[in-house]
């Protein structure tokens, strides 16, 4: 026989209330957990970052992947591109132009032809009329004038439109005159796929330079501008009581970064040429159409921490030591050192330095007279069975012709040596 309890009237509301505290216990201690979750999340991201995607070039070089049109990264002591993405490619530069604009101001400086104290009038066609071009400007106010190296300072770190064309129009007269100072400049340094329209870097039918290029100027800039290269790394400019900061972020957080020049237009995205010593190696990187300030400074990160990574610099021979003798004919020595005349340096992978040994190969029937520094051969450098670049050897002395009756005496000895 089955019993029959009664049923509390309260027990629905008992049940009710037992579900409702287990429930909102469990909500709270989710809502707890969230945070923390989210927070370590969080740090686990920043901790751990995404693998870069690397891809491999016509060389088989696996090399990195980068979301922009074309990249650079170059040594700067040898020029030798050490991996590159659609490197040759006229892209619109940007702002990346003012490296031919300061280029011809810095070596106008050094000539002596420009006083940093010369006095820069600021035209109704160069002033920024209300911010005219963007917030890239100097700020000098119309027909006021500053000094050359004001102008400079502009054009370099706050990337002054009005700085840019105040100065095209005072060294070439008018900014056309300049513009042809710009690609005859460019023509001389072998920069074969840049056509300059303006000295500022804005949007031109035909304003276009590469990856490439931008790395030659670079480079040159680096090497030629001397006491104004340090300007590069500055990192705010004052004028007018406007202080500006240098664009560069790589300038705030990379130590080993010392320029050069940020650009930036709709056409153009973000493009950045910046320069890295680590170690006594100098490399040069050039970013073109990236899509965000940030991806332009992540890209060259991620440039220069590969390129140091990977590639080592070698000094196979050192210049004035003599390599070998040489032997000369009819000359007052029999022979003459031979070795190189200018240092020589070459990129080669990480590890292979040690590796890199020399052969030398001397010009057959060397004859007197031999002037010092004449080419009498060459220096091959090799690293396990491959070649990996050569240099000319030549004569550390002079050799006078010796007279006639030695001479003579030199060839019969030659017959019986045979």
């Amino acid at each position: 026989m089955t019993r029959k309890f009664p049923i509390s009237p309260l027990l629905p509301s008992l049940l009710a209330a037992a579900i409702l505290a287990t429930t909102a216990g469990t909500f709270s201690a989710a809502a707890q957990a969230k945070p923390k979750s989210q927070a370590a999340a969080r740090k686990a991201k920043s901790a751990a970052p995404a693998e870069q995607a690397m891809t491999t070039d016509a060389n088989g070089q696996s090399i990195p992947l980068l979301q922009n049109k074309a990249w650079v990264l170059m040594d700067y002591n040898t020029g030798q591109v050490l991996a590159s993405s659609n490197p040759d490619e006229p892209l619109p530069p940007a702002s990346l132009t003012k490296m031919m604009t300061s280029y011809l101001v810095e070596q106008g400086l050094k000539s002596g032809r420009l006083k940093p104290d010369d006095k820069v009038t600021m035209s109704e066609s160069a002033w920024c009329r209300g911010g005219k071009g963007g917030d890239s400007c100097m700020f000098v106010p119309l027909n006021a004038q500053a000094t050359v190296m004001e102008m400079l300072r502009g054009v370099v770190i706050a990337s002054g439109n009005d700085a840019s064309k105040a100065l095209a129009e005072h060294v070439g007269g008018s900014e056309a005159g300049f513009v042809a100072m710009m690609n005859a400049e460019a023509a001389k340094l072998g920069m074969t796929k840049t056509h300059f329209e303006n000295s500022d870097g804005l949007p031109g039918p035909n304003h276009k330079a590469s990856a490439r290029d931008m790395a030659v100027l670079a480079a040159a800039i680096i090497r030629n501008s001397g006491e104004y290269y340090p300007l590069y790394a500055e990192r705010e400019f004052t004028y007018n009581n406007i202080k500006q900061g240098n664009r560069n972020a790589l300038l705030y957080t990379d130590p080993t970064v010392d320029g050069l020049k940020t650009g930036h237009t709709q056409e153009a995205g973000y493009c950045l040429t910046a320069s890295s010593t680590r170690n006594g190696m100098r490399l040069i990187s050039v970013i073109l159409n990236a899509n965000s300030m940030q991806a332009r400074a992540d890209q060259t990160r991620v440039l220069f921490n590969w390129g140091y990574a990977n590639f080592e610099e070698a000094t196979p021979a050192k210049p004035g030591t003599a390599l070998t003798n040489a032997k000369v004919l009819y000359g007052v020595a029999p022979e003459v050192a031979a070795g190189i005349a200018k240092p020589w340096t070459m990129v080669v992978k990480k590890g292979e330095a040690a590796a890199v040994k020399t052969e030398i190969t001397l010009n057959p029937g060397l004859e007197a007279p031999i002037a010092k520094g004449a080419v009498i051969g060459k220096l091959v450098a090799v690293a396990n069975g491959k070649t990996l670049g050569e240099t000319p050897v030549v004569a550390m002395a002079d050799v006078e012709r010796a007279g006639f009756f030695q001479r003579i005496k030199q060839r019969i000895a030659g017959w019986f040596s045979k």
